[in-house]
């Protein structure tokens, strides 16, 4: 996906399922941080970009 369509998905949800993706993306990068020090990840740019996505999550609970 692109980073507008991910804002534009991301600014359409409400803030109830907002602090429910928040938790999600946490926990998925919790399990990547112990994937990625056990090796069992190649892609490690994945985490770069949930940590994106929470920052945008952050933003728009914010916002509302």
């Amino acid at each position: 996906m692109k980073v507008k369509e991910i804002r534009q998905k991301i600014r359409e949800i409400s803030l109830e399922e907002a602090k429910n993706l928040l938790a999600e993306k946490m926990e998925k990068i919790r399990k990547l941080r112990f994937d990625i020090v056990s090796k069992q990840v190649k892609n490690i740019r994945e985490i770069r970009r949930e940590k994106k996505d929470v920052a945008r999550l952050l933003t728009l609970i914010k916002e509302k």
